[in-house]
């Protein structure tokens, strides 16, 4: 039965006359896949409601922060006692410290770091501070890793640019277009070239270790320890953008994975249980660089804001203590092949990968290990899947393009709930 989506499209109506394309960030708009965006009005554990009353099982979380699913009550319990004590005071807590050495205790590389504001916030401080440290000025990124939408990044992104068939951004000065090369990504040719090219004038290589931008494209181990290799030959900076995947994939990230540590590490809004707040940080004779003790500045008057710190103590001491990334991975291989399984029987070609709380799939008989693969990944197969979910009752992310992120909160009783969905899905597909 259809589910009825009448107040969504009301609110969407009256949103589209208040902001642009009616939404505060492109992706959220459905346009890739041809439908309305569904306006939500509450969300517990692993449940998503929205204004029409309507309830999904959410296979995204927020984008990932919600690990510990929506409304945990140990998140909900600290922000209640900080909203008691104060929203803000652009001062110094004992809180920021704190959740600063949880972060550190966890990813030993990031031996000083400062708070910001988003993941954005967190990739443009890390490319100022790799480019005031070096005295250089030329990044490679890789095609399809999207960092967040910096002028110095945004060439060549991920994400919401290529669901919008976007590859570059008007908007983005040539002069500065010109600093940033993008390489293919997993191709270790191709960035040793570039990187001898550059010379002495590369700054950094940024890279999504595990790329969540492009779809769920897992870096290939010879590929990232080549990176390792090349930054330390030009005497540039290795930034690994773990926005994504930093405590999603492990309690160390991505880089405790791959046993590569790098020079400088960006986090994002999972060090916040969900509340709007990003980190950099590294090697603290990078990060001493940084005013007041070093001449780059970089600032931010909500920085460490109180209750996005007690939110993110809240979360990760939960995570250390339980540390579920076996399980939620192994929960997501589950229904994950439950859909190949089913596609296989009709021909359909469909390939899957999951490490920790991420995992992408794909209509292609392989994985895709680049940004060019993933673009020929069947589009229509992908569309028609996704609103059938969707009206079957199943969260996905609206585009191809997105890694999905799975919770503590998906029981056993929520993933068979997640078969008989799918199963109902599949056989209309």
């Amino acid at each position: 039965m259809p589910l009825k989506r009448t107040n969504s499209d009301l609110l969407f109506k009256t949103a589209q006359t208040l902001m642009p394309g009616g939404v505060n960030s492109p992706v959220r708009a459905f346009k890739n896949v041809g439908n309305n965006p569904i306006f939500f009005k509450s969300a517990k554990g692993p449940i998503l409601t929205d204004e029409d009353n309507n309830q999904y099982i959410d296979f995204i979380g927020s984008w990932g922060p919600m690990i510990l699913g929506h409304s945990n009550p140990l998140i909900v319990e600290a922000l209640k006692k900080q909203l008691e004590l104060g929203t803000s005071y652009g001062a110094p807590t004992s809180i920021e410290s704190g959740l600063a050495e949880l972060i550190k205790s966890q990813i030993p590389s990031m031996e000083k770091l400062r708070m910001v504001n988003s993941g954005t916030e967190a990739t443009m401080s890390c490319i100022r501070l790799a480019r005031g440290h070096t005295g250089k000025n030329k990044i490679i990124k890789f095609t399809g890793c999207y960092h967040g939408h910096v002028d110095s990044l945004l060439v060549k992104a991920g994400s919401g640019v290529s669901t919008f068939g976007l590859p570059d951004s008007p908007g983005v000065p040539d002069e500065l277009a010109k600093l940033t090369y993008s390489c293919p990504y997993n191709d270790i040719e191709s960035v040793t070239k570039v990187a001898n090219e550059i010379g002495e004038d590369l700054a950094a290589i940024i890279v999504e270790p595990i790329a969540g931008n492009m779809g769920f494209v897992p870096g290939q181990s010879a590929f990232l320890e080549t990176l390792r290799k090349l930054c330390d030959q030009n005497q540039a900076l290795l930034i690994f953008d773990e926005v994504m995947s930093g405590f999603r994939v492990a309690l160390g990230g991505a880089q405790d994975l791959y046993n590569i540590e790098p020079d400088l590490t960006a986090l994002g809004k999972v060090i916040g249980g969900g509340l709007p707040v990003g980190a950099f940080g590294g090697k603290e004779s990078v990060m001493n660089q940084l005013a007041p003790l070093g001449p780059i500045y970089q600032a931010g008057t909500l920085s460490g804001n109180p209750l996005a710190m007690s939110a993110g103590i809240a979360l990760l001491s939960e995570l250390i203590k339980i540390n579920p990334f076996e399980r939620l991975e192994s929960a997501s291989i589950f229904f994950l092949s439950h859909i190949k399984d089913l596609l296989d029987t009709k021909g359909i070609p469909f390939s899957h990968a999951s490490i920790g709380g991420m995992f992408g799939f794909f209509f292609a008989d392989k994985l895709p290990v680049n940004f060019d693969e993933v673009t020929k990944t069947d589009d229509a197969l992908f569309v028609r899947f996704f609103n059938l979910a969707l009206q079957n009752g199943l969260y996905f992310a609206p585009s191809k393009y997105e890694a999905g992120f799975i919770s503590t909160t998906h029981s056993q009783q929520i993933l068979e709930q997640t078969i008989e969905k799918i199963n109902l899905t599949v056989k209309e597909l």
